[in-house]
């Protein structure tokens, strides 16, 4: 029975050991992430249906803090523009400095430098897939500026309500404070922010997200981690106790 015990009691502490371990990294993963996706990340949420189907009312977002000159077409922002009121906004970038941006084109698309953008995110109120944009207009977009439409074309107040500014509706790139790389809430929708095919065949391509998807996965290995090595012991204990007494019965 002796040896027994021993075998017992090394696999005891092998498991602590373990247990432990897990413990640490987990913390190491969890903490981390955290911290770094501080640093790197804003959390916001969406004000106005005006980015629908996207971002709903109400939608938790995560946006990566960066300069407004790392933003391509394609890219959801959000900004703060003094002539549009100075509140915080979320729109899609559909043009950048040089571009000509205008509606209608081929079968009522929008059209960047006379190319017909494919836009899959609209909703079904925007024309759906591929769909009609309201409204006809050209825009110009001076250099250093971004030209600014929402998902929902429908209501969404943008770039299009500014076209008798000096800007042509355009806000600089400065006024950017962040881009929005992941939905965290609600969960039915959540995921990561696609960049859109069509931008990415224009000059320029599109953005790459930024650690979002790296630093979420982190953060749930380690709680995982974490509560998984918290519970061995407790279970450890528990199976030990039922093995002790299966033991003493046997001895008895």
């Amino acid at each position: 029975m002796g040896a027994a015990n021993k075998k017992t009691d090394g696999r005891g502490r092998l498991g602590s050991v373990l247990s432990g371990l897990a413990v640490a990294v987990g913390c190491l993963l969890f903490l981390g992430g955290l911290a770094a996706g501080a640093v790197l990340y804003r959390p916001y949420s969406v004000p106005t249906g005006s980015m629908a189907p996207t971002l709903e009312t109400g939608a938790k977002v995560l946006a990566q803090r960066v300069d407004g000159a790392e933003v391509r077409r394609g890219d959801v922002v959000v900004f703060e523009d003094p002539l549009w009121g100075g509140a915080t906004m979320v729109k899609r970038v559909v043009g950048i400095g040089g571009d000509t941006v205008a509606c209608c084109g081929t079968d009522g698309r929008l059209t960047v430098n006379g190319t017909p953008i494919d836009e899959p995110y609209l909703g079904a109120q925007s024309g759906g897939p591929g769909g009609v944009v309201p409204e006809e207009f050209s825009a110009t977009v001076p250099e250093g500026s971004l030209f600014l439409l929402g998902d929902d074309r429908t209501i969404s107040l943008d770039s299009r309500s500014h076209l008798d500014d000096a800007a042509q509706g355009s806000v600089p790139r400065s006024a950017v404070v962040a881009r929005v790389d992941s939905v965290v809430w609600p969960l039915s929708v959540g995921g990561l922010v696609e960049r859109p095919a069509a931008f990415a065949a224009l000059p320029g391509g599109v953005s790459t997200p930024g650690p979002v998807a790296l630093l979420l996965t982190a953060v749930g290995v380690g709680a995982a981690l974490i509560l998984g090595g918290a519970a061995y012991g407790p279970v450890a204990d528990r199976m030990g106790g039922r093995g002790k007494g299966a033991r003493e019965k046997v001895k008895a």
